[in-house]
């Protein structure tokens, strides 16, 4: 009984590795991607009941497609200890329920729609770049920080200043920091300042220092964190995947040439 368990957990095994297999999931997650969209679209009745129809089959695939990912598992228990699996279990689970006609129908459709997030946990490289922005958080924070510190500051001087201006712009500290917001994306900052230097010509300069501080050094912060936590991410994926192949490490590699050193200037002595 034991040997025809494992025969059939290596055939799951096999499927799931499978490229034709993964390529197969990741189009008919596009597929659903596609009817979210259509659905957002007047239809007629027929085309309603195919779109049903269809929403269901994909429903359907996707849980044959977790029990195939599920006892192709070696340890069963290590399954749920991966939050991607976690989450396509519960997106999967909750799309069986029949709550199309119940209060629960929009919880229904919302769940539909982070189906296509299941992309993130098919794709390798999609995942690295969500760990990656996920492992810059910490670093991310306290630019923000700064960030909203150099905005209040801004938002406060501008309020103070440009209020009678523009109340609508500047009348008080949120607006404001909606405004710069606005600045810093550029989106026709030109008229903000125009209108501001009427009155205050030397206000130039409040727009300009912002910009250089947001827009230019903290944004360029940002990314710079993001791309070395990316970079780390991929080394540590690469040196998984070494161990995983069995491959020596560079440490290991390292201890090898230091023992053959060792061993050569022993035998010279």
């Amino acid at each position: 009984m034991s040997t025809q368990t494992d025969a059939w957990q290596a055939r799951f095994e096999r499927l799931r590795s499978n490229k034709l297999f993964e390529t197969l999931v990741i189009v008919i997650i596009l597929v659903s991607a596609l009817v979210i969209g259509v659905k957002t679209y007047p239809l007629p009745p027929i085309a309603t009941q195919i779109i049903v129809i269809l929403d269901w089959g994909i429903t359907l695939f996707f849980l044959a497609e977790i029990t195939v990912r599920f006892v192709g598992e070696r340890d069963k228990k290590r399954f749920f200890h991966s939050g991607w699996n976690v989450f396509d279990t519960l997106i999967v689970v909750v799309s069986l329920i029949p709550i199309e006609d119940s209060e629960l129908a929009l919880i229904g459709r919302l769940v539909r729609i982070f189906r296509v997030l299941r992309m993130v946990s098919i794709i390798p490289e999609l995942r690295t770049l969500l760990n990656s922005l996920l492992a810059a958080m910490p670093q991310l924070a306290y630019v923000m920080l700064m960030m909203f510190i150099i905005f209040y500051i801004y938002a406060a001087v501008g309020s103070t200043f440009f209020a009678t201006i523009n109340p609508e712009l500047w009348g008080d500290i949120a607006i404001s920091m909606l405004t710069l917001f606005r600045v810093m994306t550029f989106e026709d900052w030109t008229d903000v300042m125009y209108e501001t230097m009427a009155v205050y010509p030397l206000s130039w300069v409040f727009y300009l220092s912002f910009i250089f501080l947001s827009a230019f050094a903290f944004l360029n912060m940002i990314i710079g964190i993001v791309v070395n936590v990316l970079e780390e991410e991929h080394k540590r994926q690469a040196r998984a995947d070494a161990l995983a192949a069995g491959e020596p490490t560079l440490t290991e590699l390292r201890d090898e040439i230091q023992g053959l050193r060792l061993l050569l200037e022993a035998r010279r002595q």
